[in-house]
């Protein structure tokens, strides 16, 4: 299991992470913070979703790969009345 966070705006932004396998911590917490250059090693989002087997193939990074970029934005996932 991941929890994954992304927090951004204007391409400006942090990203959490952390995976558990069967109930213990097995990679993180990871943080990038505002600002900060994104590891060698993948943002902590990758690297969560690679943990859990996703591979980036030929798209920029696991993220995309998965098709989390559907979700980027609350209002198109969110039901009507309900976004903020």
């Amino acid at each position: 299991m991941a929890y994954v966070e992304a927090d951004y705006f204007g391409g400006v932004g942090t990203q959490n992470a952390l995976t558990r396998d069967a109930g213990k911590i097995v990679l993180g917490p990871l943080r990038l913070a505002e600002g900060e250059s994104s590891p060698t090693t993948g943002t902590p989002i990758s690297q969560a979703l690679r943990r859990l087997g996703a591979a980036k193939g030929n798209h920029v990074d696991e993220f995309a790969a998965v098709g989390l970029g559907r979700h980027r934005d609350t209002d198109d996932w969110l039901p009507p009345g309900e976004a903020s």
